[in-house]
């Protein structure tokens, strides 16, 4: 008889092995002091930490603004949505949400999902069911939720290297002009921070026949004059045929959507399982995030600063002699080329400089190329800065990774 329990025990078991498997830190944010918060993960109860790898990169979850819209809408229709759109009804706010991110992304029409992941997933699934024969172009970096939504949709597919403008227009050699086809790619690869090269890649779509699909979860609210992303900061927002994005990370809420034309929206929402058979965001969500996307709108401050930290945490790194993975975005990686050395160098972090940062290893990463990712924000100070600096300096020293030996801390 099959041993149900030993297949996940050994599944689990194998991760140890290999150094991968992942620990979510308990922690607690406390409202109006991050990236402070508490870690509940000893057992001496919770003890201060700084959190220096969080995606909410400008902090605007706890921005005055939208905590306010939120306490509103929750006083104003309660605590939950009723369900699915379909079934419930839509909620006003998801109304204006749609309107508002059309706007930031000079698109005709928008539709919000429960996440990005999902956007992605049921979008880039149903436009293969919805024109048969679609042939898939996909950066080699993408992110699982759009390598999810590829293979779901089952149709051919070919993976061109990174932002690699010739590998990508080789393959589109081979198909007539009048196959089908869609050129699948994220404008910030968030695990490295580089930039894609969009407009050279319209210019290819334009050439070859193929709708664009550009994932900017890691852009949008960060870059541009109103917060649309890399698209909107380099002028080519409407050579893109779809804009994925979130309402986290730069928007600091939860949840996902993708910008278009009426008809590519309508089709997603009348086809897609993903969108119809979900049960909406929370209307209070919705009311944080539409008022966070109205800040940063028209407010440039927290783009500037967020760029300023980012540079100046880059510096200060190289300064001091570690290997930091340069890059044209705001993400700050330093590598470590190593799964244990690297999940030892965040534990220690967190144990002993009261420092919170997760270990990006396989499959997030190729092996050999496993790195801490540090995402500096308006709200990292220059003695937190100071501090971060420091105690990397000191573990390095401790515990040479590069020379692929690490060396325990005599604290651990």
């Amino acid at each position: 008889m099959m041993n149900y329990a030993k297949k996940f025990d050994d599944a689990i078991a194998a991760l140890h092995r290999e150094g991968r498997y992942r620990v979510f830190a308990d922690l607690k944010r406390r409202c109006g002091s991050f990236p402070h918060a508490a870690h509940f993960g000893t057992t001496d109860g919770p003890r201060d930490i700084t959190v220096w790898c969080s995606n909410d990169y400008l902090g605007m979850s706890q921005n005055p603004k939208v905590l306010a819209a939120m306490h509103q809408a929750i006083d104003t229709v309660g605590a939950g949505s009723g369900g699915t759109r379909n079934i419930s009804g839509t909620t006003h706010y998801h109304v204006e949400m749609e309107a508002e991110l059309a706007d930031l992304h000079q698109k005709e029409a928008a539709l919000l999902f429960t996440s990005a992941f999902v956007a992605n997933d049921a979008t880039l699934d149903t436009i293969q069911k919805l024109i048969p024969g679609t042939v898939i172009f996909s950066d080699e970096k993408n992110h699982a939720s759009m390598i999810a939504g590829i293979r779901h949709g089952g149709g051919m597919k070919h993976i061109w290297r990174h932002n690699d403008l010739g590998d990508l227009e080789a393959l589109l050699q081979q198909y007539p002009k009048d196959t089908p086809k869609i050129i699948v790619f994220e404008s910030v690869y968030s695990m490295d921070g580089h930039i894609a090269p969009i407009a050279a890649i319209c210019d290819l779509a334009d050439k070859y026949g193929a709708m664009t699909y550009l994932d900017e979860v890691h852009a949008v609210g960060l870059y541009g004059p109103r917060g649309g992303g890399i698209a909107e900061r380099d002028g080519v927002m409407h050579r893109v045929d779809i804009i994925n994005g979130t309402l986290a990370k730069g928007f600091g809420v939860m949840g996902g959507y993708i910008a278009a034309t009426r008809a590519i929206c309508d089709a997603i929402r009348s086809y897609a399982s993903g969108f119809i058979f979900t049960t909406s965001l929370a209307p209070a969500v919705v009311a944080g995030a539409l008022a966070s996307i109205r800040h940063l709108k028209s407010s440039d401050a927290e783009r500037r600063i967020h760029q300023e930290r980012a540079a100046t945490l880059k510096a200060r790194l190289t300064d001091a002699g570690l290997p930091v993975m340069d890059n044209p975005s705001h993400i700050v990686p330093v590598m470590v080329g190593d799964p244990v050395h690297c999940k030892a160098v965040t534990d220690a972090l967190l144990s002993h400089y009261g420092i919170y940062v997760q270990p990006i290893n396989y499959p997030t990463v190729p092996r050999g190329t496993e790195r801490i990712r540090l995402t500096p924000g308006p709200l990292h100070t220059d003695e937190l800065m100071d501090h971060l600096v420091a105690s990397l300096t000191e573990l390095w020293e401790r515990c040479p990774v590069a020379k692929g030996k690490y060396v325990r801390l005599a604290a651990e």
